[in-house]
């Protein structure tokens, strides 16, 4: 299982004007075990998108990053692993709205 250590949420801009409902970036900074096939010394981190439409949420996008070297980390969170996260980014993607 995932241990997040840190995270940042940012509301991203839609300029055009193309994108139905709220997007948002999250970087969740996450603790592995060392015995875990996700596990690099240089720690990891899950870029994920997150859409809030009409009451509706979800996850559009994510993937993995090696966080020192911001390198893409060619891998899949397991199911439970991406519940956890999504449940995660539900919680707390409001916070990005309340920095405006």
């Amino acid at each position: 299982m995932l241990d997040i250590t840190s995270y940042t949420v940012e509301r991203i801009r839609d300029h055009f004007g193309i994108l139905t409902g709220n997007r948002y970036e999250f970087r969740i900074d996450v603790e592995v075990d060392e015995e875990d096939e996700l596990y690099t010394e240089n720690g990891l981190c899950v870029r994920v998108v997150f859409k809030d439409e009409e009451g509706t949420s979800g996850i559009v996008k994510y993937e993995l990053l090696e966080r020192i070297t911001n390198k893409y980390w060619d891998y899949d969170l397991e199911e439970e692993e991406l519940q956890f996260v999504e449940a995660f980014c539900r919680e707390h993607y409001k916070e990005a709205d309340e920095d405006e």
